[in-house]
């Protein structure tokens, strides 16, 4: 039987960025995949100002268990202060990709 597994959601500030914390993570075996989407419109808030700027996006699939270890690793390897990072647990879904999952993993 397949652990939990969850996603983690990160925002990048550029595509490469992603895509090197994505294969750090990968070479780790702290996630069985990720999907970058590049060119994301952001707005948010910060020190004040509205910011109006583009990032792409990281979602890398993992281990409930090991969104601890991927949080601190991303952070690690990071530009930002304050990264995006959030993990969103899988309730349901196919269970032959949530075992390769699991067997894709530490």
């Amino acid at each position: 039987m397949a652990e939990n597994a969850g996603l983690v959601y990160v925002t990048c500030g550029s595509k490469e960025e992603a895509d090197r914390v994505a294969r750090v993570l990968l070479e780790e075996e702290l996630i069985a995949c990720a999907n970058i989407i590049g060119n994301a419109s952001s707005l948010y808030r910060w020190k004040g100002k509205v910011v109006e700027d583009t990032e792409a996006v990281l979602i890398a699939k993992t281990k409930e268990k090991l969104v601890g270890t991927v949080t601190d690793r991303i952070k690690s390897l990071h530009s930002y202060d304050c990264p995006c990072i959030v993990s969103l647990a899988i309730e349901g879904g196919n269970s032959a990709f949530l075992e390769w999952v699991n067997r894709e993993t530490i």
